[in-house]
């Protein structure tokens, strides 16, 4: 008999076994590719978990993508937890990582076990992820010794956008020490994977090669342990510009907007609902 999760979840025994942290660490040491995709809903968490995709990110670029913000900025800890929810509920493999927003963790270590805390207990997720890295070392550290797993995140980093100066590529030139610096502080902090962001190849490679704990690449380059992007970048429903890293795997808002032409047309037509979509 298997235990229920009071998310909605299957357990381990009843399907494919459970990504976990220690499979993330398997992975850099065998050399496996990590592969990683934005979530916000249980309906493309279900699918991305069945396609195979090792860890999904509840991210805080659902401001961009599903709450209709400019930024990540206004992003709240209240709204990222029922969409955490979904999506942890929804998986029986992918191992799911609660992205901290913006404000939620800057003011100490308190604050951010406080944070983190509250993900894992109101949503299932499986680990946490924060922006920074010396600056954020403590908070990491203290989340870490409580006994949840932490994802650290440093090159770009979007909550940091203005103080960067916009979208700008980290790690250039004298920039590189600095990184470097930042990829061994979290790692002695303790966190179990490192997401890279918009970083020269060549030091995402320095990087991937000094650390014991697996890079994950978002526009970093092939030379680390792991990929990830933002779903709607890959599967065309992002409207404009994208990124240079992203590779369109779709045209989802194309087949979307004929299906909705489609239908409107059928409705005007009176050819829907037809016999077959009707009761007697």
């Amino acid at each position: 008999m298997s235990e229920q999760n009071p998310y909605g979840g299957a357990s381990a025994s009843d399907g494919p076994k459970r990504v976990r942290t220690r499979h993330f660490q398997n992975a850099k040491r065998d050399g496996i590719k990590i592969t990683g995709l934005t979530s916000y809903d249980q309906l493309t968490a279900r699918i991305f978990d069945e396609a195979g995709i090792d860890f999904l990110l509840v991210g805080d670029s659902a401001g961009n993508n599903v709450l209709g913000y400019e930024t990540t900025l206004p992003v709240t800890v209240d709204e990222l937890i029922p969409l955490t929810r979904a999506v942890a509920g929804a998986v029986r493999r992918a191992f799911v990582v609660a992205d901290m927003p913006f404000g939620s963790y800057e003011s100490g270590a308190e604050e951010a076990l406080h944070t983190a805390v509250r993900f894992m207990k109101e949503t299932g997720a499986h680990a946490v992820k924060l922006e920074g890295g010396e600056r954020s070392h403590k908070q990491i550290r203290r989340i870490v010794q409580s006994g949840i797993p932490v994802m650290a995140h440093i090159g770009y980093t979007p909550q940091s956008e203005h103080g960067l100066g916009g979208h700008i590529i980290q790690g250039r030139g004298e920039g590189l020490e600095q990184l470097l610096a930042d990829a061994v502080a979290v790692q002695e902090a303790g966190a179990f994977a490192v997401v890279l962001e918009m970083v020269p190849s060549d030091a995402a490679r320095q990087i991937t090669e000094r650390l014991d704990i697996p890079t994950i690449s978002v526009g970093a380059g092939p030379h680390t342990d792991g990929q990830l992007l933002v779903w709607t970048d890959w599967a065309g429903l992002t409207p404009g510009r994208i990124p240079k890293f992203v590779k369109q795997y779709a045209d989802l808002s194309g087949i979307l907007g004929a299906a909705a032409q489609a239908w409107q047309q059928d409705v005007s037509a009176g050819v829907y609902p037809g016999p077959e979509h009707s009761y007697e």
